[in-house]
């Protein structure tokens, strides 16, 4: 164990007890940056790896970035019995901030499904979401135990290890590891999830039309064939398509930038 790393009590006396530290690994900087936090202080046997397979709307290569940053745990991939396009289509509208099935359908419930058939009797669940992220995301609180999930003999914690890290912290920790990102940091995104995210920024958005061209025709198929739009409007720019805001329109023949 480093002594350089500052390890909450509680942390402490749960892998004190042999406590089984599930590490939800996205393929994305975050979670890279928290495994590698995670392998200083919890000892090898007591980690193992768990990643939601988002299907056609992940990023290719996420898998393969996890295999390569850590260190041969066991990793489960769990995946959701309906992707998000199949959601989208049979609901006839998109996720938005205020209902996130993509979050809890594709990511928490297969993951949560998963920890539980391991069979573990005392858990904690380490996820990557960071206090600067968002307003909401800085109100988590950072250990907490889940009576949720506390049930049949298990106990269970829900953990954020690097919640009051800054990105440029995320990155420096990568870096100081002799690693790197996964790839589409360098081709200009900022975010690693879905790769149209409803949380995306327009430059986010421009950048993945452009890197994934295939999956952004999909995505203005399906606005129009459901009269909705991904985004919800904005105070300043009010109800805009996919087009619109990357400034990338799609024709009959192909998806290309306007002359």
């Amino acid at each position: 164990m480093s002594a350089a790393v500052a390890v909450p009590a509680p942390i402490m006396d749960l892998i004190a007890r042999g406590a089984t530290f599930i590490i939800n690994h996205s393929g994305g900087k975050d979670s890279q940056a928290m495994y590698l936090l995670l392998q200083k202080i919890v000892p090898a046997a007591q980690r193992i790896l768990v990643h939601a397979d988002l299907g056609e709307v992940e990023w290719g290569g996420a898998v393969d970035q996890i295999r390569a940053t850590t260190a041969g745990e066991p990793l489960h991939i769990c995946r959701s019995r309906r992707g998000l396009l199949q959601m989208i289509r049979e609901r006839g509208m998109f996720p938005s901030p205020s209902e996130r099935q993509c979050t809890s359908d594709l990511k928490r419930g297969p993951i949560e499904r998963t920890i539980r058939q391991l069979g573990i009797k005392l858990i904690v669940n380490c996820m990557g979401m960071r206090a600067q992220e968002s307003s909401g995301r800085a109100k988590l609180t950072p250990l907490k135990f889940s009576t949720r999930n506390s049930k049949a003999g298990r106990e269970w914690y829900d953990w954020l290890p690097i919640h009051d890290q800054t990105v440029d912290q995320v990155f420096g920790a990568i870096a100081a590891a002799g690693q790197v990102p996964h790839w589409v940091y360098g081709a200009g995104m900022s975010r690693f999830s879905c790769c149209f995210c409803i949380m995306s920024n327009k430059a986010d958005l421009t950048t993945a039309a452009r890197l994934n061209p295939a999956l952004f025709r999909t995505y203005v198929e399906l606005e129009r064939s459901t009269g909705q739009v991904m985004l919800m409007p904005s105070k300043t720019r009010g109800r805009q398509t996919l087009e619109q805001v990357t400034g990338i329109f799609l024709n009959l023949e192909k998806v290309g930038a306007p002359a």
